[in-house]
């Protein structure tokens, strides 16, 4: 099993519903998902329960807060923006960081209320060490949680051609934002680049 963890999303806002979403308090998991028990149904872990897993200390964490504390203690890769007025999430962990993976599916199922319509939008939950997307019809994949004005939930297969190609500008950045890092590893120079504005909106960390 890969040791990168990705989590991604893109879901479709006006600048607005943006923001606010940013200050929403991260929900406890019987707010934000109709059948966590279902995580895996379907998918290369089909069969293993994730129930323990959901037992999250959220410490009143807001959105922002989750997120920006990622990027600031340098814990994985974060690309966060708003862009071509939807919000586009594009997260690396190191590792099976059951915390981080599961505390960034509640905040994006919190982006539905927010969402500029009514069709379900889908964040993807997968392990694959180059970081990548892979095709739509890769076995890999974790997870699936669609995303609703109403609510969210695990869903098994289903076509993800489209939700992949909306997905390939945040792969890009990604990629982008790994090769700028090893170059200022390389250089031994200061960490920059995961502050940039085309991988974090600069509404994320500017935090009260």
């Amino acid at each position: 099993m890969s040791d990168s963890f990705m989590v991604a999303a893109r879901i479709p806002m006006a600048r607005k519903g943006f923001e606010q979403w940013l200050d929403t308090p991260v929900p406890d998991v019987a707010e934000a998902i109709e059948n966590p028990e279902q995580m895996y149904t379907g998918w290369f872990w089909d069969g293993k329960s994730p129930e323990g897993d959901w037992h999250l200390e959220r410490a009143d964490k807001t959105v922002r807060t989750l997120f920006a504390e990622q990027v600031d203690e340098g814990r994985g890769a974060v690309i966060l923006r708003h862009r071509d007025d939807a919000l586009e999430a594009y997260l690396f962990h190191w590792g099976f960081d059951r915390w981080s993976v599961h505390m960034a599916l509640l905040a994006l199922a919190a982006a539905g209320p927010h969402s500029a319509h009514d069709a379900n939008d889908h964040a993807l939950f997968w392990a694959e060490t180059s970081g990548s997307l892979c095709p739509p019809e890769w076995n890999g994949r974790l997870a699936c949680l669609a995303i609703n004005r109403t609510g969210a939930r695990f869903t098994g297969r289903l076509d993800l051609t489209g939700v992949i190609a909306a997905l390939r500008p945040a792969e890009a950045a990604f990629f982008s934002l790994i090769e700028r890092l090893h170059a200022e590893e390389q250089t031994q120079g200061p960490h920059l680049s995961p502050r940039d504005p085309e991988f974090v909106d600069p509404a994320v960390l500017n935090r009260p």
